[in-house]
């Protein structure tokens, strides 16, 4: 489950926003922003490039653009660091057969939330040798050289999951029919690597937990040298079915969706190292106990031991198997387990090294912090009362890391690094004042493509040193003349942050958008909320969606907070909601209301709360918790009961049910659903296959068997992504006019 807040996130150079009359007088001038513009071509925060990759030889820049005309169609594009000229290496519309997808691969963009509602391309991969390019594309696969030619790879109405180009160049490799495939680069046809892929059986895919809650992608792993493949094979025979109506505008499509729900069976998954020259498989001995997770799995840069990540279905154990891949015999390397009422939260923040040694991210000490694991010893390399949120780079021929992190404040992401040989000696590489949401370094640590925001500035891309010294800028976006957003700049309010404190004397961070305050005038207030685990906060110095400028030029207090339970804080802030989810969050939101009715703006009997996912389960339970204290809330995509959603992600945090009844029964939003009495606004995909809609309507259902009133907007067609339209929006602020801002009117 992931926060579904539309936060429309970006970068750029410092931007001087103006007060006083003239602004007044300039803002007056200026047109309004309205739902259809901040939905419609191109984005208000500028033109944001994804993928952003370093060549192999470090000379060029690649980059995914989306068009001026069509914000969600993105185009491949290289820039060269040196000259600064960019070009397009392939035109979606020019070279795209414009074929619709499969429904594996629609569901896996589904999965995959950074490609939700993006079309053209949206991924690709370098070949080692930096002359050609990879690019997946309505259903296929392309092939495109630096000097603008473009050769189709494969033509076929399966389509293709998952492709890559091998690690020594040699192959082009993907998944077809659930079978994993190799093909030479250099020309030949595809060999199917595994034959028995039907039905249930899947080879070379991530199952769905692994895709939706274990942020893995991918079931299979070339070797370093070409040599060898791991494969992942998982059976979903004994995982239950949930049929899922696909119920859209012209008719109904019924899918029978293999779902595991809490305390119910997961696949059974089984992991082969296969020879792709002659297709022979050896099995690698994954333990004795069958229910288990398969979470990562890496190859030493040797290519001579293959590295598995095993969890325990509790998710309290982390086993890192070494694996010897002529003969599939594991011995583990070492171990994490967590102390009493806590869970493992995984990580891709690791890195093998050349020495035999391994950098590795782990909650040991109560925070997420780096170590250096070499010869059965650990040497922690980073230290304290914070988080290392992204490991970015490793210069191992100097020693050097490089990682994003909140060390000076929980609010900033900052890009730093260590040395290795001198542990907690830290270096910060990028300015304060800023949010830096990304960072990608070329695996050598030469360079690194840095993205930044903060409050007044959308996202902006630089490329630096490794000292963080820009040496070019990749996408400057400025709001001058010619930006989206220019029309908008004199309209611009600041947000404004601050802190109280929890219960237990936790410092909790808010943000704030207010209208122009007029001296005795008291505000609504749209309250919005996620509150989640496992999610980043919301709370950040970094830009943020222009919805919520939209909400504060409507007359409405925009406000926000991270409450515990939420990550990114360390793990004591979120172990608060082990076995208790809907307790301490609701809590602490009620905390922020009550905090809010203190303040002389504000009329305290016009709060109004809106959440989508955990934030659309956090409306129901705050209403059901405290009814009469808000004036209404709207509910997104929300669990309503826990057993209805899937085994990873629930009982990371709730136990089995079967075990932990008394805990799933609290936390539901059905069993208390009658003591709501305030205004609700129900809304759902209707397509939605993470929080499926039975969630919804048989909430729906109790509430109209106890003849309560409410309202309700479920989508045909849409899912989990349905809040993100100007319908969506508009439904939302008419419920919020109606009910919060025109109360007792």
């Amino acid at each position: 489950m992931r926060a579904w807040l539309i936060r429309l996130a970006a970068a750029a150079t410092p931007v001087v926003l103006t007060g006083g009359a003239a602004m007044a007088a300039d803002e007056a001038a200026q047109p309004p922003l309205t739902l259809e513009r901040i939905f419609a071509s191109p984005d208000l925060a500028g033109p944001q490039p994804q993928s952003m990759k370093l060549s192999p030889d470090g000379k060029l820049v690649t980059l995914l653009k989306p068009r001026s005309d069509e914000k969600n169609r993105f185009d491949l594009w290289a820039l060269d660091t040196v000259t600064g000229r960019e070009r397009m290496l392939i035109d979606s519309k020019k070279v795209g057969s414009g074929a619709d997808l499969t429904e594996a691969e629609k569901m896996q963009r589904e999965r995959d939330r950074t490609l939700t509602g993006k079309i053209g391309i949206v991924a690709y991969d370098w070949a080692p040798d930096g002359k050609s390019i990879l690019a997946p594309l309505d259903g296929d696969l392309y092939l495109a050289t630096l000097d603008g030619k473009i050769t189709r790879l494969t033509n076929s109405p399966g389509g293709e999951l998952n492709p890559v180009i091998s690690p020594a160049g040699g192959y082009v490799s993907f998944v077809r029919d659930q079978n994993l495939f190799v093909q030479p680069l250099g020309g030949g046809a595809a060999k199917a690597m595994t034959s028995d892929g039907a039905g249930t059986v899947h080879w070379g895919e991530a199952e769905f937990v692994a895709q939706e809650e274990m942020d893995r992608r991918t079931g299979y792993w070339w070797s370093p040298n070409d040599k060898l493949i791991a494969v992942e094979r998982f059976d979903e025979a004994n995982v239950g079915i949930v049929t899922r109506a696909a119920i859209g505008a012209n008719g109904t499509k019924v899918y029978d969706q293999r779902y595991p729900a809490a305390g119910t069976p997961n696949v059974a998954v089984a992991l082969y190292v296969i020879d792709p020259t002659t297709g022979s498989k050896v099995k690698v001995d994954l333990g004795s106990d069958p229910d288990i997770y398969l979470a990562r799995v890496d190859w030493t840069p040797d290519g001579k031991t293959l590295l598995v990540q095993r969890e325990s279905r509790e998710q309290t154990q982390l086993d890192v198997l070494a694996v010897d891949p002529a003969t599939g015999k594991a011995k583990t390397w070492f171990g994490e387990k967590t102390p009493a009422k806590s869970w493992i939260n995984l990580s891709d923040d690791y890195r093998p090294l050349n020495d035999g040694s391994l950098i590795w991210w782990s909650e040991r000490d109560g925070f997420g912090h780096l170590y250096r694991f070499t010869k059965g010893k650990w040497t922690q390399l980073t230290k304290g009362p914070w988080v290392v949120t992204k490991l970015v780079g490793v210069d191992q021929k100097r020693g050097r890391v490089y990682f994003l992190g909140n060390k000076d404040d929980f609010l900033e992401q900052q890009l730093y690094s260590v040395d290795i040989a001198r542990p907690n000696q830290i270096t910060r590489l990028t300015e304060r004042g800023w949010w830096n949401s990304g960072a990608v370094m070329d695996d050598a640590a030469t360079r690194v493509i840095v993205t930044r925001s903060n409050p007044n500035q959308p996202p902006q891309t630089y490329l630096a040193d490794p000292a963080g010294k820009r040496i070019a800028w990749i996408n400057e976006n400025a709001v001058k003349p010619g930006h989206p957003y220019y029309p908008y700049l004199a309209q611009h309010k600041t947000r404004t942050f601050g802190s109280f404190k929890a219960a237990d004397g936790t410092t909790l961070y808010y943000e704030m958008i207010t209208p122009r305050l007029e001296p005795g005038k008291r505000y609504p207030v749209f309250y919005q909320h996620y509150g989640g685990p496992g999610t980043r906060q919301q709370v950040t110095r970094g830009w943020s969606s222009a919805l919520g400028q939209y909400i504060a030029d409507q007359g409405y207090i925009f406000f926000q907070i991270d409450n515990r339970g939420s990550n990114y804080r360390g793990k004591a802030f979120e172990d608060h909601i082990w076995r208790a989810m809907g307790t301490v969050e609701v809590e602490d939101q009620l905390t922020g209301a009550k905090w809010l009715k203190t303040q002389p703006y504000v009329d305290g009997d016009r709060i109004g709360i809106y959440g989508w996912s955990y934030g659309g389960y956090m409306t129901l339970k705050m209403l059901e918790a405290n009814p009469g204290f808000y004036a209404g809330g709207v509910a997104g995509a929300p669990v309503t009961k826990w057993e209805l959603y899937d085994t990873h992600y629930t009982e990371r945090y709730m136990g089995n049910p079967k075990a932990d009844a008394k805990a799933y029964a609290a936390s539901d939003a059905m069993e208390d659903a009658t003591k709501i009495s305030d205004p609700l606004l129900l809304m759902h995909g209707m397509s939605d296959d993470n929080v499926v809609f039975e969630n919804s309507t048989m909430f729906a259902a109790r509430l109209q068997a106890a003849d309560r009133p409410f309202a309700m907007m479920f989508y045909p067609g849409k899912t989990h992504a349905a809040g993100g339209s100007a319908h969506a929006w508009r439904t939302i602020m008419d419920f919020f006019d109606r009910n919060v801002k025109n109360r007792g009117k």
